[in-house]
């Protein structure tokens, strides 16, 4: 164990706790201590470690992102009073391997959650609404159909069979009804919610953001209205970071993010720059300066969010020209 392991464990013992998740256990580690925790990912298993959370005065836990599975921890722990961070998997295995933590288990994993959280004080999450859940869910669902009739219509160009042609094509307007009555719900699920439907008309003003970019931003971009312009391209994975290296400059580049939000701006931004008007005439003058196509097009799409995120913070719809009262959006 290094030095600096060492002085974060003798000064914050006991204060932070990590959480690896599995489907059906819990291996928890409290910073500092000899012993670790495993219990069962059920609501029993969680009270006891509320229980012993409490009892140690744990400040601070970081749990690991997995989907579905960690939910139940985080939202029992939250309403116990607990703060909980959920952590990137891949941000703490980054950053395990500057650790020198080469070796993987689930144990291990819960040591190294409890470090990050004590060395990088992540700040801690609440959990999301029952709407907000329900929305995610049909918006994945949607996804997913979308994603099975795009492979299902590549199928049906391969082939030449007349019955594996008629399958397919029954196979797709199967996913077509699904993808259709999964967009009503998502409809309805917005109509009915206050909150849900005044953010969702404030994106859906911005030309070039329609039903499906606003649902996904909706639900998978929260921060919006929390966050500023650099943070907020940053988290849709649209920020150009810095490759430089002494007297040499690198090519700056997007990396990171959140992909599917990164998917549902593009098609927006594509939209946008075949017709008139300013994001259309912002990605040919870039072209005319030299920036290769899909660089300007990557600039389309950070306007686009770093827009979304300024009419939410100031709770107003997109007009051509900002009020008198408002600077102009970047």
């Amino acid at each position: 164990m290094s030095r600096m392991q060492d002085e974060i464990d003798r000064s914050a013992t006991g204060l932070y706790a990590g959480i690896d998740v599995g489907k059906t256990v819990l291996d928890v580690c409290l910073l500092g201590s000899a012993t670790s925790h495993q219990v069962p990912n059920t609501c029993p298993g969680i009270r006891r470690l509320i229980r012993l959370f409490h009892r140690r005065g744990v400040r601070l836990i970081a749990l690991e992102a997995t989907g579905r599975y960690h939910r139940l921890a985080h939202e029992m722990l939250h309403e116990a009073g607990l703060a909980v961070a959920v952590i990137n998997p891949y941000r703490s295995r980054k950053f395990a391997d500057a650790l020198g933590r080469l070796a993987k288990s689930d144990r291990i994993d819960a040591a190294v959650l409890a470090q990050f959280a004590a060395s990088m004080q992540p700040v801690p999450t609440a959990p999301a609404s029952k709407d907000h859940k329900a929305l995610r869910d049909l918006t994945v669902a949607r996804r997913q159909v979308s994603q099975e009739i795009g492979d299902l219509r590549r199928q049906l160009y391969e082939t030449d069979h007349p019955l594996i042609a008629r399958q397919i094509r029954a196979r797709i307007k199967m996913a077509e009804r699904h993808q259709a009555a999964l967009e009503q719900e998502m409809r309805n699920l917005v109509a009915a919610h206050d909150a849900l439907r005044h953010r969702f008309k404030i994106l859906t003003s911005i030309p070039g953001i329609g039903f499906v970019t606003a649902t996904t931003m909706l639900t998978d971009l929260c921060e919006l209205g929390q966050a500023n312009a650099r943070e907020i391209a940053a988290l849709a994975g649209l920020a150009p970071m810095n490759r430089d290296s002494g007297t040499m400059p690198g090519v700056r580049a997007i990396r990171g993010g959140r992909p599917h939000i990164r998917t549902a701006l593009y098609m927006g931004a594509v939209s946008q720059i075949r017709k008139e008007g300013q994001a259309g005439a912002f990605y040919r003058r870039l072209v005319r300066e030299g920036k290769k196509p899909k660089v300007a097009l990557t600039a389309v799409m950070r306007k686009l969010v770093v827009l979304a995120n300024t009419l939410v913070t100031e709770d107003r719809h997109w007009q051509p020209e900002p009020p008198a009262s408002q600077p102009a959006s970047p």
